[in-house]
Formats: C-alpha cells, structure tokens, sequence
C-alpha cells in the first residue's frame, strides 16, 4: 500500500513515478499492481503494468482518471525486503545496451545511408552470440561502427577543353586499433558517404582477419573515369591527391585501388603524393614492380578468393577441378580468379560488364583470358565485342552470369560490385545445382540471396574472408617497402596462399566455437579481434 497524505492520487503517484518506459528496447514486461489509497476521501487509485492502465475511482464510484502511459511503474518497496522479478538479476546490463537499443540510434545516427546499415546489420546479427557471450563487447561495437575520422572534399578538374568540373572526394578512416587505416580508393559515378562507409567498416573485419597490422578505412570519388582521356584522368589524380595527402601517411593512412582505380591511376596519384611531400614512402599499395610495388598484387584478390574456395572445399571433401565455376565482372578481381580456376583445372564459363554477360559452354582458357584482358584493359571495349574474338562465345546482352540457361553452374564468384546478386539470382543458381558461393567483391549478394544459400546448404564464402587477398598482398607490399626489399612472385604467392588458408581455418574455428556459418564465424573471428584491442585501448 502506498500513502498519498495531502496530495491528489494521480498527483501522488506522478510524483512517485519518475522513470520513463522504453517499450522499444525493453526485453522483460513486469507484471506489477499498485493500489494507492487516498487518506482524505478513501478514493483508490490502481495501476496495472502489464499495459499501463490506469484507473482513478472515488469513493461513490463516479469519477474516472487515466494517466499517459509515458510513466512507467516503479516499484515502492520496504529497504529491508530487496524485490526480485525472476530473471532479472543486478549484474545484467541496461536496456540502454541491449542490441537492439544499439540498433536503434544506429539507424538514427545514420538515417539515409542504406549500404552502410545493411553491412552493420548484416554483422550484428551475425555476432550476436559473441555480444551474449561477452556482453562487455556491445558497447564496443557502436563504437566500432562510428568512424575514427570522416573527411570530405571538393575535387576541381579541368577537361581537356579546358572547361571546369567539380566532384566530390572521400576518405573515411575507420579503426586504427590494430595498425594505420588501410583501405582502397574507388572511382565511380555511385559513390556517396553510404558507400565509402559500407565499404570502411567491412574493412574493418576484413583486414583482422589478414593477421597482419592494419588498420581500416575506404576512400573515393563520384568521377567517372570511364570515357575520359588519359590526360584527363591525370589531372584528376592529381587534384585528388592535392587535398587527400593531408590525410594520408606510410604510418598513418596507406590507401590502394578499388573499381575504377587501377595501375595507371595509381601511379598519378603516387606521383603527385611523392611530389608535394618531397619523398619516396610506401604511402599508397598497387604500385609498380620498378617503383615500390609488390609482385602479384593486382592478381592477389582473384588468387585470393580462389584459394580461399579451394580450401572450403577440401574441407568438405570435395576438389576444384572440374568445376564449372560462373564468374562475374571483367576487371582485375574477375580476371585473375579465372586465370587462377583455369591454372588449378576448374572450368570459368562467363565473365560480365555492365553491357551483358559471355558465355563460353566448354570453357574460358588462357588464350581466351587473354584476349578478354586486351579488350578490357588495352582497348578499353565493353564485352559485347567479344564473341567477334571467339567462335564458340556468346554473349548475352543485359543478362548476368547466374541467369545463363543451361550452364550447369557447380560455383559461382560473384566479383563485380555490392548487390550484384539477389533472391531471383540465388534461387536460379541453386535450381541449377549449384554447390558453393564465393564472394570477390564487397557484399555482391543481398541479404536474401544468402538466406535462400543457407536455407539450401549451399556453402557461402563471404567476402570479408574470401576477398582479402588483395589487402593480405598490400600488407605485404608494406613490409617490402619497410625493409627497402622486393620479394619473388613465388615468395608472395605462397604467403598469399598460407594467409588465405589461414582466414578460412580461423573462420572455421570461430563458426564450430559459437555454432554458426562460415559467414557468421568470419565476422566473429575478426570482430573479437578487434574488440579486444579496443578494450586494451581505452575509451578513444
């Protein structure tokens, strides 16, 4: 019973009630009932909590008040009687901690960034039995989804005609709580903050899961530099680098390539970075053999992938030979993966652009590859032209590789950019039997799609594992830069392999530990790592 001497009930219980209810973040309802007794006029006053209704009733039984349900109940007990509401204990956590209220002012915090929520949600829900497991990691993890640092800049260029242009340039560096910010640079007329964000905070995971010290971070531009001249590129290279090598450093910030930043690009950046710093530093990865690059760095994120599902296999006693594997895209992560397939006896039956996909039915082979590269990478041509190189290809205008009738797809490597794989694309992957999905670009399959590869215990390999070849190889070409030496193609091939074995197995490791997905243990496996050092840190 709870006096109310010389105060109105619903004044009294006002008063008595401070604490707001969060409905949204609240994982227990209590069932409580309080009764308040007027001392004046015997009038009661009855709360119930399970729905927060409240009743007011005088003593003849004629006057009726309800209260906002904004008061929450809180229970007026003696000190000496502690209560207790089974399971609720005084270790748990705050509401305010929970996941989904760290879900909740995620979406706030980042309304209108649709890639970035769906790479955040994707992980979250994946490392859900981590956060239960150690619920001192929640709060790390909203932390590690804000940036370190966030940097925006207007890029001005001059075409060829001499007529102005303006666009934007972004770097977004993410977490350095394993080593300096480390991640690509992409230019492309799609790119926004949603992007380069989404891209950043895979980076994160990503590079942990390398085992070598790097940090995170993604940076890029909405140029276009398809259909522009060479001097053109350059001129935008170099008003780029103007303002991002404020931001950059070997022991600081190193980006690389991404879509639409390649060898040529790279070397316009480096060039222009070396120049207003007056110095040689491994500032940027992707370089040239002759200056500071690595051997096998452009190949390394298609060799990565490739190794990574040849490993995946083994595991499930299977063998890449003979396998009839559908690629995607037609730049760098999609060309050395087939010519890798073709070197260990799979069989690539389509690469694509944005025009439509080819198909060869008995086969890409070297020679084949070869005059793809020429046709993309000399001639600058979309692959429509392909089939007047090759009497056997097909080409399939507007069509992706995943709906190619009659393939007879056993693996598919999505390698061209974010989405790029949805439900319908599962569903006709899986009709035509297809046994294993791995990942060569950045979250190519939409939420769906993985569902649909689960619910049909399709093998997947996402692409924070299965890509990170490319950034294994750029840490690699760091430490070459550092010692002031060059490694083999051999030396760098083999510790490509040993670190892409190494991804899969601590995959494994942390999937069989929690009971869940290869997908679900790359992210544990790389979060924990990252978390842990977090905590070492300190709040920063």
């Amino acid at each position: 019973m709870l006096s109310c001497r010389a105060l109105s009930p619903v004044t009294a219980l006002e008063r008595s009630l401070q604490k707001k209810s969060d409905t949204k973040s609240r994982h227990v309802r209590l069932s409580l009932h309080f009764k308040c007794q007027s001392l004046e006029n015997g009038s009661t006053l009855t709360l119930n909590g399970n729905n927060g209704s409240l009743a007011w009733k005088e003593q003849d039984g004629r006057k009726e008040v309800e209260l906002p349900s904004r008061l929450a109940p809180k229970p007026v007990t003696h000190p000496e009687t502690p209560p207790f509401f089974p399971g609720i204990h005084p270790e748990e956590p705050d509401s305010s901690t929970s996941i989904e209220a760290m879900w909740d002012r995620l979406q706030e915090r980042n309304a209108g960034e649709p890639e970035f929520l769906q790479a955040v949600s994707e992980v979250l829900d994946t490392v859900r039995p981590a956060l239960a497991k150690r619920p001192e990691f929640i709060p790390v993890f909203e932390r590690m989804a804000e940036p370190e640092r966030t940097v925006i800049f207007r890029v001005p260029w001059t075409d060829d005609k001499g007529v102005t242009h303006i666009n934007r340039g972004f770097r977004v560096q993410f977490s350095s709580s394993l080593g300096p910010y480390k991640g690509g640079l992409r230019f492309h007329p799609t790119v926004n903050l949603s992007v380069i964000k989404f891209l950043g905070f895979e980076q994160i995971l990503k590079n942990s899961l390398t085992t070598l010290p790097l940090g995170a971070g993604k940076g890029g531009t909405d140029f276009n530099p398809k259909g522009k001249s060479d001097m053109e590129i350059m001129r935008f290279c170099q008003s780029f680098m103007t303002e991002l090598s404020r931001h950059i450093g070997p022991d600081t910030d190193v980006p690389a390539g991404d879509i639409g930043v390649g060898a040529r690009e790279i070397g316009y950046l480096f060039g222009q970075y070396k120049r207003l710093k007056n110095e040689f530093t491994g500032t940027l990865t992707g370089k040239g053999i002759a200056w500071g690059g690595s051997n096998i760095r452009p190949e390394a994120t298609g060799y990565g992938v490739v190794y990574f599902t040849q490993e995946m296999l083994a595991e499930n006693n299977s063998s890449i030979e003979g396998k009839r594997v559908a690629v995607s895209g037609a730049g760098n992560v999609a060309q050395y993966a087939v010519q890798k397939l073709i070197e260990l006896g799979a069989v690539p039956v389509t690469m694509s652009d944005s025009q439509g996909t080819i198909y060869e039915p008995e086969g890409i082979t070297a020679n084949m590859l070869k005059q793809i590269m020429e046709l993309k990478n000399v001639h600058r041509m979309s692959l429509a032209e392909y089939p007047k190189l090759s009497p056997t290809g097909k080409f399939f205008q507007g069509m992706r590789p995943w709906h190619v009738s009659g393939a007879g797809i056993d693996i598919a490597m999505p390698c061209a950019t974010q989405n790029e794989l949805d439900q319908r694309a599962a569903e006709a992957l899986i009709v035509q039997g297809c046994m294993l999905v791995a990942e060569g670009a950045n979250m190519p399959s939409t939420p769906d799609a993985i569902h649909a590869f689960h619910a049909h215990s399709v093998l997947f390999a996402p692409a924070k594992a299965a890509n990170a070849g490319g950034v294994a190889v750029s840490g690699l070409e760091m430490s070459q830069n550092s010692l002031r030496l060059q490694w083999t193609r051999e030396e760098v091939d083999n510790r490509l392999h040993v670190i892409m074995k190494e991804i899969y197995h601590s995959c494994k490791a942390a999937a069989d530990e929690y009971g869940v997905t290869i997908q679900g243990g790359a992210n544990i496996s790389g979060f924990v790592k990252v978390a842990e050092s977090m905590i070492s840190q300190g709040c920063v």
